[in-house]
């Protein structure tokens, strides 16, 4: 592209695309727990369990490192988990034995949003900031930090299940029929998703992330309400002091409304075209995604194809960050990995 520098270093890449600058070639990262198919990761996991990597700053950081080892990614994101945010309000969490998430009780009403207590966050979270610091010294500024937080929506919808369940229901059900519970939840929530990302941006998270992955449960009728003021709120409250990507899944009625809460990009899903997304977001909006992670089980050939399509697809708009549409498989292939990053990297 005309205007750019052809020795853009990986760090400096990201950080122009996230602020919807053009670059030399789309910067490439993936999602959160990229490193799950890697065996170095599996080779770790024999060891710990996967809370154990998460609250271990030595472990967060190496999970973290693993990918951009081996595939030299623009951008790391940290190693840790949306649910860390129930944790430091006192909701505690496990894995059950059986499969999925459980949480020590539910929130279902007015008593049980009050013993919610924002006040030890710092404290309870502090192997976060020791792990972003550490993170920090160790990619010494050649590849770009990123933090993130699960969205309110998204965390009310575990909170108040009491974990992972089959089919959701009683968080929107509160949204309909409790509409003022739901907002002291979401406010209390809101709060302390933005002073997570507060102090992650200070312990060196160069970017963040917010993900609403269970956006598209809201529905166009409730999406506001249920989430899309509070990302809105969360982005203002951090008062433009990193570049905040949202990642709103499914939500592919409200692409105007969520350029709309500021966000400086906005990650697109695999169920839409991005061509289709552009045409409804300023171009000042930095755009994040999209290929289908169940091409990571296929064939290097169709990645590429895949590859092509998707950035062929941008037809060269600034802001571009090359994606997947969610996260990465745990079956994925490694040479699939691999010929992702060189098409990527081929493409200028």
């Amino acid at each position: 592209m005309t205007g750019t520098s052809p020795t853009m270093s990986n760090h400096d890449r990201f950080l122009a695309a996230c602020r919807g600058e053009p670059t030399d070639r789309p910067p490439v990262w993936l999602m959160r727990q990229a490193g799950r198919c890697l065996p170095e990761y599996r080779a770790l996991k024999e060891r710990h369990t996967f809370l154990e990597l998460v609250q271990t700053p030595d472990l967060a950081v190496e999970v973290t490192l693993q990918p951009v080892r081996r595939f030299g990614f623009d951008a790391a994101i940290l190693f840790s988990d949306i649910l860390i945010v129930a944790e430091a309000l006192g909701q505690h969490y496990h894995f059950r034995e059986t499969g999925g998430i459980g949480m020590d009780f539910a929130v279902r009403s007015a008593a049980d949003v009050d013993r919610l207590d924002e006040s030890a966050l710092e404290e309870r979270l502090g192997y976060v900031w020791e792990a972003l610091r550490l993170l920090r010294r160790e990619l010494d500024g050649k590849t770009a930090l990123i933090g993130f937080a699960g969205s309110p929506w998204t965390l009310a919808n575990f909170m108040i299940e009491g974990g992972s369940v089959p089919a959701w229901g009683n968080a929107l059900a509160m949204v309909r029929e409790d509409p003022v519970l739901y907002a002291r939840l979401a406010e209390k929530l809101t709060r302390t998703v933005t002073r997570l990302l507060e102090l992650q941006i200070e312990a060196g998270a160069e970017v963040v992330q917010v993900f609403d992955t269970l956006g598209g449960l809201a529905g166009e009728a409730d999406f506001e309400a249920a989430s899309g003021r509070w990302l809105g709120d969360i982005v203002s409250g951090l008062r433009g002091r990193a570049p905040v990507i949202v990642f709103a899944k499914g939500v592919h009625h409200a692409w105007p409304d969520l350029a709309a809460t500021g966000a400086n990009v906005l990650g697109v899903d695999h169920g839409v075209a991005m061509a289709e997304v552009a045409e409804q977001v300023p171009a000042s909006v930095a755009l994040q995604g999209n290929l289908d992670p169940a091409l990571l089980l296929t064939t290097p050939e169709q990645v590429r194809t895949g590859v092509h399509q998707v950035i062929a697809s941008l037809q060269g708009r600034p802001g571009h960050i090359f994606n997947l549409g969610h996260g990465v498989p745990p079956e994925a292939k490694l040479e699939n990995l691999a010929a992702l990053v060189e098409t990527v990297r081929a493409t200028a």
